[in-house]
């Protein structure tokens, strides 16, 4: 379930490795305690017999039903969705049974906005959302942790990245300085 680093270029590292914020997994938490809950409370108070057990059955397996459906599916939608910013990309990630990949190459990033309501502000979580360009546009990260942190760290690798790649007014001046005395170009970053 962790994040495969196989998927990375050769000189690409990984920033920040996220998850959703924990509070995704405050149902699943409530519904499996509700359930345990439940069973407990048939195998205490059903009467002995075999209507008792067949009732107790019968809440165990509903209980079960309900643990797979609203406890076990959300965890795994938690656990395999991953936001991960690298000092090239943001990969976004999700999946159970299927994978659905973005990358979204910090060159290609236009805009990001963060929006949080009361209660992920006290959480300490919110909405990333990353315009790029490109045919899809938006790219929405709900329940991301520490959702402005995220968002200045974003900012930050755009434009360390953007720097990296890009010529400063000195280096253009020196390499027009050196076409007009006919010297061969030479590589800035060397």
């Amino acid at each position: 379930m962790a994040f495969p680093e196989d998927v990375l270029t050769e000189d690409e590292h990984v920033v920040l490795h996220l998850h959703p914020h924990w509070k995704a997994l405050i149902r699943p938490i409530l519904v499996l305690a509700l359930a345990v809950a439940a069973v407990v409370a048939g195998w205490v108070l059903l009467p002995e017999g075999d209507g008792g057990t067949i009732a107790l059955y019968v809440i165990a397996a509903l209980c079960l039903v309900l643990v797979l459906w609203l406890a076990l599916w959300p965890f795994l939608v938690w656990r395999t969705t991953h936001y991960l910013f690298t000092n090239e990309r943001v990969l976004l990630q999700q999946g159970v049974l299927s994978r659905d990949r973005r990358d979204l190459p910090l060159t290609r990033i236009n805009d990001h906005s963060m929006h949080q309501r009361f209660v992920e502000r006290m959480l300490g979580c919110g909405t990333l959302t990353i315009e790029s360009a490109g045919e899809r546009g938006q790219s929405v990260l709900r329940d991301v942790p520490h959702v402005d942190r995220v968002q200045t760290r974003l900012y930050e690798l755009v434009e360390a990245h953007h720097d990296k790649h890009s010529l400063g007014d000195g280096e253009m001046r020196e390499i027009l300085a050196d076409m007009r005395e006919g010297k061969p170009l030479r590589d800035p970053s060397a």
